[in-house]
């Protein structure tokens, strides 16, 4: 891959990293949003990981108002059962992360090493992207977030992570994705049969400490198998 990488880049353990996690922030903030809960997986022995944290590009964003900031898609509305979703944007933020699986390949880490996450939008790329993707990621992680272009899924999905495994949590206090949008989402991943391990926690559209340390559970299994 010759593409400058726009983000930031953490390595946790000893020893060279063996697996990736490439973390999509949500919308608005940038690659740096969750750095900060490295060291926190660190401590509960997350270890040979390198974390991927890319900036999403800088967009026009309907819902505040067509302000510029950093989005990996479109947002017309927080009313998910009547606004349109931005397909377009969607699917090149799809391209922006199957790149960036392919970068990590090209630094030796094979792609079924690498676990897709994303918190808010980016978590929605993560679910996106890995039930697309045409090989075997190590997991996909999605945070506070729910399925977009789900009507499309069944059309669009690959066998190749029909068995990988997914987790999802959510905020029973989500006033940003409210939790029913998230449950659907896993209702529709769970009737075509993906393996989905689900979580809610007491909280809004944040993290929580018991959040991190089932991460850190969920990522210590993924580097085992």
């Amino acid at each position: 891959m010759t593409e400058q990488f726009d983000g930031v880049e953490v390595t946790i353990g000893n020893a060279v990293a063996t697996h990736s996690v490439i973390w999509l922030h949500g919308l608005g903030a940038d690659g740096n949003d969750f750095v900060p809960v490295v060291a926190e997986l660190e401590k509960l022995g997350v270890s040979n990981y390198r974390f991927i944290f890319p900036h999403a590009p800088m967009r026009a964003v309907t819902i505040n108002g067509g302000m510029q900031m950093r989005a990996w898609y479109d947002i017309t509305s927080l009313d998910f059962d009547q606004r349109e979703q931005d397909a377009k944007g969607t699917e090149k933020s799809r391209t922006l992360v199957e790149n960036l699986i392919k970068r990590e390949n090209s630094r030796g880490i094979n792609t079924d090493h690498i676990v897709l996450a994303g918190f808010s939008q980016g978590g929605a790329i993560a679910l996106h992207t890995g039930t697309r993707h045409s090989q075997t990621l190590a997991g996909v992680m999605a945070l506070s977030t729910y399925l977009p272009l789900a009507e499309s899924l069944k059309a669009e999905r690959t066998p190749a992570n029909q068995n990988t495994a997914f987790f999802m949590a959510h905020g029973l206090q989500d006033d940003v994705i409210a939790i029913r949008y998230a449950q659907a989402s896993k209702d529709i991943l769970e009737k075509l049969n993906y393996k989905i391990q689900w979580q809610s926690y007491a909280m809004g559209h944040s993290l929580s400490i018991e959040e991190i340390q089932d991460i850190a559970k969920w990522l210590k299994s993924a580097i085992q198998a």
